[in-house]
């Protein structure tokens, strides 16, 4: 069992002002590291519209690299402008995963769009930035993983990862949708697909991740570390029903493997869980590991998936 020490909430988004587009949520965070400051990208949302509507951009915070909780800076804007009309990004991005490559930075994210028999349809895109990601120009006005026969639906929550000269994109795709209390919730599953360019890719088209706590259980945000010559999964989980409570709630999960290809779950292995109070304690998610000057860290998110901002917590020991 790994073990980790969570050393508290970092950002929250409700302290933030002159951002009207920045009033609430930080998910999904995702770092780049630079010499003297950790950028965490995440994903928030302003204030719902006269109809109740919501749409998400995603924006980015600097946190001094010798004390990670003292904020530096904060976007002006959001990385990426929203879709143009019928695009599939029209009404937000979230989530972002960002990586560097040669002088530019690339980011895959999740493009959402409206529904009228379920509340959302989502494809994932790609963009680049010039200025040190800062900002992000989409390479077209389409996705670059989109749905498919065998993925009909829901392809979000890409990880961009680069192992063995190959791009890999961890990813999210929609099995099902179900009818609970008179709502629509989102089945879904890990996937995985690999690219030599970064734009064109091939799907594995299989689930990555054994079910556990339901057939029905909804995994997202798969983020795979290498360490000591294995591959390290930690992902989050949760029921498909009742999960914006504490009993139902999202958790963090693990598997490991030694090829990308064969997985073993063992979520007794995560190390960690909710909290007996406080921000944290009726759902834990979207964990994000990454390395920082000989330590390793995860951000992640609390109640309401992120409503109040991300934390962190740090590996006591080695990932093994």
């Amino acid at each position: 069992m790994f073990q980790w020490k969570k050393l508290g909430k970092v950002f929250t988004p409700q302290e933030v002002t002159g951002r009207p587009w920045l009033s609430a949520f930080a998910q999904a965070p995702a770092t780049l590291v630079f010499d003297n400051y950790v950028r965490v990208y995440f994903s928030c949302r302003p204030p719902a519209d006269k109809n109740g509507q919501f749409v998400s951009y995603s924006a980015w915070v600097d946190l001094d690299r010798n004390d990670l909780f003292k904020v530096l800076r904060i976007a002006d804007n959001p990385i990426l402008p929203l879709g143009r009309l019928g695009e599939f990004d029209e009404f937000g991005t979230y989530p972002v995963s960002v990586i560097r490559d040669g002088t530019q930075i690339r980011a895959w994210y999740a493009g959402w769009t409206r529904c009228e028999s379920v509340p959302f349809n989502v494809a994932i895109g790609t963009a680049v930035s010039n200025d040190g990601g800062q900002s992000f120009q989409r390479i077209g006005c389409g996705p670059v993983i989109e749905y498919s026969p065998e993925e009909p639906f829901v392809i979000s929550g890409p990880k961009i990862r680069r192992f063995n000269d190959q791009w890999q994109l961890f990813y999210i795709a929609g099995r099902k949708w179900k009818t609970v209390e008179g709502r629509a919730e989102p089945v879904y599953k890990i996937r995985m697909a690999t690219s030599d360019d970064g734009v064109h890719w091939k799907k594995r088209n299989c689930d990555l991740i054994a079910s556990r706590i339901e057939e029905d259980e909804a995994q997202a945000s798969p983020d795979v570390f290498f360490a000591n010559g294995k591959y390290h999964m930690f992902f989050s989980y949760r029921y498909s029903s009742d999960y914006r409570g504490k009993q139902y709630g999202y958790r963090i999960g693990y598997a490991s493997s030694e090829n990308l290809t064969d997985w073993t779950r063992d979520d007794s292995k995560a190390g960690i869980d909710v909290s007996s109070e406080g921000w944290d304690a009726e759902m834990i998610s979207y964990p994000h590991v990454f390395e920082l000057d000989g330590k390793i860290y995860m951000a992640y998110l609390g109640d309401g998936v992120g409503r109040e901002g991300f934390g962190l917590a740090q590996l006591q020991g080695e990932l093994r």
